[in-house]
């Protein structure tokens, strides 16, 4: 396994493989790894030849008051992690290496990103997709893998890839969640007792809305009753956004048609900010 801290050095390596007719999956983490990153590196492996795990804290996707100081890190972890699953490549390079002093292209979207985090976090995604964008250049690879828990961010990498011709096949990863239903993020390390004890409310308050559903719920108005009735069983936590969006544009519906939807939720605890997502096909 190599492990590369230089992005010239990681492009040069890419471009090795792709002269050998090497497939190559890429698989963007920002490290403190666990299974739900895991499960994202053995389904690249089923795909490619080469897989490259990259592991980079982008301070861009941080707003000025967001967690990007107290953002977990474990570098020994993750690498013997990486050698156990048979990652080809890991690469972990440093913000001053990935960014000039006088950097001053970035990508922006208009459209995917207005809802969700990308309401409440404003610089967050222009931050991910050039990070993104930049590690498809270094990486060169075939495709790409990105957890569903994270549902607007892939939805926005999918739009870049389509809107800018990046040759790179997208592949989802599904949520991968502790034994209470809690989604796997490396923040939840972050939680207090109290507060990882209320954070199952997210999963079970969207339990509850596909449960709704399936007996013919369709107003979004009782849908998110149910799910804030859910929230109030955890007082430490406050809501950030819950959404009911259309699964494909991101655009708020009024209510429940034949088209799959999303409902989405952030919710702030006092150390953590946790996401979850369920789809709602039809």
């Amino acid at each position: 396994m190599d492990v590369v801290t230089d992005p010239v050095r990681m492009q040069e390596l890419a471009l090795e493989g792709r002269r050998r007719g090497e497939k190559s999956a890429l698989v963007p983490t920002m490290g403190f790894l666990h299974e739900g990153h895991l499960s994202l590196v053995r389904l690249a492996k089923e795909r490619a030849e080469n897989v490259v795990l990259s592991s980079f804290v982008n301070p861009a996707q941080f707003g000025p008051q967001e967690d990007l100081d107290r953002y977990p890190r474990s570098v020994e972890r993750d690498l013997e992690l990486c050698e156990q699953e048979g990652v080809s490549v890991v690469f972990m390079p440093e913000a001053g290496t990935m960014y000039a002093e006088d950097a001053s292209v970035k990508i922006e979207e208009n459209a995917l990103s207005r809802g969700l985090c990308g309401g409440s976090r404003p610089v967050h995604f222009s931050g991910v997709l050039t990070v993104v964008a930049k590690l498809f250049l270094l990486a060169q690879p075939d495709l790409a893998i990105f957890g569903e828990k994270d549902a607007q961010q892939l939805r926005l990498i999918r739009r870049m890839v389509r809107d800018l011709n990046f040759p790179i096949e997208i592949v989802p990863g599904p949520i991968v969640r502790e034994a209470d239903g809690l989604a796997m993020s490396s923040r939840n390390s972050n939680l207090s007792v109290e507060e990882r004890a209320q954070a199952i409310v997210l999963r079970r308050s969207l339990l509850a809305v596909e449960k709704a559903v399936a007996k013919g719920e369709r107003r979004v108005e009782i849908l998110r009753d149910i799910v804030t009735q859910h929230l109030a069983e955890a007082p430490l936590g406050q809501l950030d956004y819950l959404s009911f969006v259309d699964d494909e544009t991101l655009a708020p519906i009024e209510d429940l048609g034949d088209q799959p939807a999303l409902a989405a939720l952030a919710v702030q605890f006092p150390n953590a900010r946790l996401i979850d997502n369920l789809t709602l096909d039809f």
